[in-house]
């Protein structure tokens, strides 16, 4: 996360949102961090809450299975699996 935001133009820390769901940057452009970890889903009053998260920025949604059906439709998929000591393997769906 701390690289695509610095990429994006990100220069403050970057920090996880597991505890507070999401974090908002500015960069180049705005970017949103959400972690939905804690989520068992997204009723009506989450989503009062991260709505703004995906107002004109760039959103990374950690664990996103939580908000299924209530999500915007992902533009691009990411997944990062272990690949063995010290590796990771990077996926896409385009």
């Amino acid at each position: 996360m701390r690289g695509a935001c610095r990429a994006l133009g990100v220069e403050q820390p970057v920090t996880s949102p597991t505890y507070t769901i999401g974090n908002r940057y500015e960069g180049r452009v705005p970017v949103s961090h959400l972690d939905l970890y804690r989520l068992e889903d997204v009723a009506d009053a989450d989503w009062a809450g991260l709505e703004p998260y995906f107002e004109d920025a760039v959103v990374f949604v950690e664990w996103p299975e939580a908000g299924a059906g209530r999500l915007p439709t992902p533009r691009v998929t990411v997944r990062i699996a272990h690949a063995g000591e010290g590796r990771r393997m990077i996926t896409t769906d385009l």
